[in-house]
């Protein structure tokens, strides 16, 4: 079982510098946030989908497809039960169902899922390494910049973790497939402390590893791989700035606002 979205590709998004891909993740949040109206929120979703063809990592969109429908669809539903705006279209309590309502809900699980299809997208183009260079070039302190990169380093070796403990378990004839839903998570409890404990063993190696190559001593470490810009890279920041101007002019002229009459 993969453990990390990176997909290795030779698309534009792979080769441009990782400040520029910071920066654009940061761009598309940006652009997202000021928007609410769906019709206006759909061409982004589209550049976004667009990007994801560029870079072939629809088959991270697919691994995430469930999680996409989970966060949206009651997004959506929410929103419609708690935006009591507009003429009502159908009483249906406790649901107030107005064209208002519709519009909004459907805009917040737009706004979700483009977001999280941003970090997909982020995660499957970038890898742990060039993710540090970018934030250290934006500005950010290399401490937070390398904390922030654990983060994401951490996460697949629990991961790995949990898959060595329990391909261990079935080797010896533990059957996790047994029973019902809940007697399957609970079937699953006694793997908790093996996990943990192998991960945490192995974060300690980390950190001692870190320590005996002098991790701190500077605040501008080296770097083993050199980044440098490209005139792809500049027309990558002058796309991204239009986006957010764009994104900025539409919620201060009102366009992205949800209609109420």
């Amino acid at each position: 079982m993969k453990t990390t979205l990176y997909i290795e590709r030779d698309s534009f998004v792979h080769r441009l510098h990782p400040t520029a891909k910071v920066f654009g993740l940061f761009v598309v949040f940006w652009s997202i946030y000021w928007v609410d109206n769906p019709l206006a929120l759909m061409p982004l979703a589209l550049i976004v989908l667009a990007i994801a063809l560029m870079m072939g990592a629809w088959e991270n969109v697919y691994r995430f497809r469930w999680f996409f429908i989970l966060i949206i669809v009651p997004t959506m539903l929410t929103w419609m039960l708690f935006y009591r705006v507009g003429k009502p279209l159908i009483t249906l309590p406790p649901f107030y169902v107005s064209e208002a309502s519709l519009m909004f809900g459907f805009g917040r699980g737009l706004k979700v899922g483009a977001l999280v299809l941003a970090s997909v997208l982020f995660l499957s183009g970038t890898k742990v390494e060039e993710l540090a260079v970018g934030l250290s070039r934006l500005g950010l302190p290399y401490r937070l910049g390398f904390t922030i990169t654990l983060a994401f380093r951490l996460v697949p070796l629990f991961m790995e973790s949990a898959l060595t403990v329990v391909d261990a378990q079935r080797l010896r004839g533990y059957d996790f497939d047994a029973g019902g839903p809940f007697e399957r998570i609970r079937r699953y409890v006694p793997v908790v402390v093996p996990v943990f404990m192998g991960a945490l063993r192995k974060a300690n190696n980390m950190a001692m590893a870190l320590e005996a190559r002098g991790f701190g001593r500077t605040h501008r470490p080296t770097s083993f791989i050199e980044y440098r810009m490209h005139p792809r890279d500049a027309a990558a920041f002058a796309f991204l700035l239009a986006l957010g101007a764009v994104s900025f002019w539409i919620y201060y002229s009102g366009l992205g606002a949800i209609p109420t009459g």
